[in-house]
């Protein structure tokens, strides 16, 4: 890959609304070095991975009832900087056509045309140095993910250093702990494999929110200065971060629908992580509730971070889907639960979310 270009910029050709390569920098330079151990650990820790990945396949799929082609690629095991510059890359696919249709859109009604390139090469410095500085914060919490990879190959990630961190903040058995995160991330693999749909759906869910979310240049101003008077709703109970100062509330009805979708997968795959069960992890019940507390954020400071960025917003996915996908289940089991990824209309709505039996009455009766 080139140092000048992201691949999705490099095919369009036109001008980079993000400095990807210089987020991935700025990543790079602020991310926090992982736990001090010694090359041979690394390695020793990297295989360990990896043959957890591996082991989790067969116990994800006899649970979640759900069964994936036996070609896909094996998880990939990297460290911090590795994870950012793939996010970014993914980030790029994603978010540069939005950007250049908001950019069009803008300079249309300007009657102009694209900004000098010298004031586009500042201005994508800029949003890829804010770029940078989030998958930082990020890099240093996320476990392991599905990358979508919207222009590319799909994959299993798993963030090395963050599992060994983890794992030893929590004083929890090594091993079961490794196997325990690679069955919630592949549980995301199976999601996306063993349902043709799902991914398209997401990334063009995802893609149409983020045109339809892009503020308004005129009404920027305006809701600027609104920003100090609206910023204690941010810390509420209930808020999706800095994000709610910007939207309307047809807006966040959009939002809800995706957050929806999104507790539904994170909920499943806590569910399927813990219903493997103790014959396969002996510790499951302990690491769940540590787990579990760690998500409450560390301190104050990174709880502050978590609630501007909405992150609180994403530990309540996992709560509130693994209460829905649970209440599905002990109501028709798990095949019937399975009727949930049939199509796009059988996920289950924002207020289905908090209301199994709704679900279960539209879809099955």
């Amino acid at each position: 890959m080139s140092s000048e270009t992201t691949p999705a910029t490099a095919a369009r050709g036109g001008p980079a609304y993000v400095d990807w390569e210089f987020a991935k920098a700025t990543g790079r330079r602020l991310v926090p070095a992982g736990p001090v151990i010694s090359r041979s650990e690394a390695a020793a820790e990297v295989g360990a991975i990896r043959a957890a990945a591996v082991a989790a396949r067969g116990p994800v799929a006899e649970t979640s009832r759900l069964h994936t082609p036996g070609d896909l690629p094996d998880a990939v095991v990297l460290d911090r900087p590795a994870w950012i510059a793939a996010n970014a890359d993914s980030m790029a696919s994603l978010m540069d056509p939005v950007l250049a249709s908001i950019m069009a859109k803008a300079a249309a009604r300007k009657g102009g045309g694209p900004p000098p390139a010298a004031i586009g090469a500042i201005g994508g410095k800029v949003t890829g140095a804010e770029a940078g500085s989030l998958l930082a914060f990020m890099a240093s919490k996320v476990l392991g993910q599905y990358d979508l990879a919207p222009d590319g190959t799909p994959k299993l990630l798993l963030v090395a250093p963050n599992l060994l961190q983890a794992q030893r903040e929590l004083e929890v058995d090594a091993a079961d702990f490794r196997a325990w995160v690679c069955m919630h991330e592949e549980t995301h693999r199976v999601q996306f494999t063993a349902v043709p749909w799902l991914r398209d759906h997401m990334l063009t869910t995802t893609r149409a929110l983020a045109l339809d979310l892009a503020p308004d240049p005129a009404k920027l101003a305006e809701t600027a200065g609104q920003l100090v008077q609206r910023l204690p709703a941010v810390f509420g109970s209930g808020g999706g971060g800095i994000a709610d100062l910007f939207t309307t509330p047809e807006q966040r009805d959009q939002v809800a629908r995706v957050t929806a979708i999104m507790s539904l997968l994170e909920g499943h795959a806590d569910v399927v992580m813990d219903e493997v069960g103790p014959s396969v992890i002996p510790t499951v019940a302990t690491i769940r509730a540590r787990f579990t507390e760690r998500r409450k954020g560390a301190g104050a400071v990174d709880r502050v971070l978590r609630r501007l960025l909405g992150l609180e917003a994403k530990m309540r996915q996992y709560r509130d889907g693994a209460v829905f996908v649970r209440g599905v289940i002990d109501q028709v089991g798990w095949d019937d639960f399975n009727a949930i990824w049939t199509s796009p209309e059988t996920l289950p709505s924002p207020q289905e979310i908090e209301d199994p039996a709704a679900w279960v009455a539209r879809v099955h009766g």
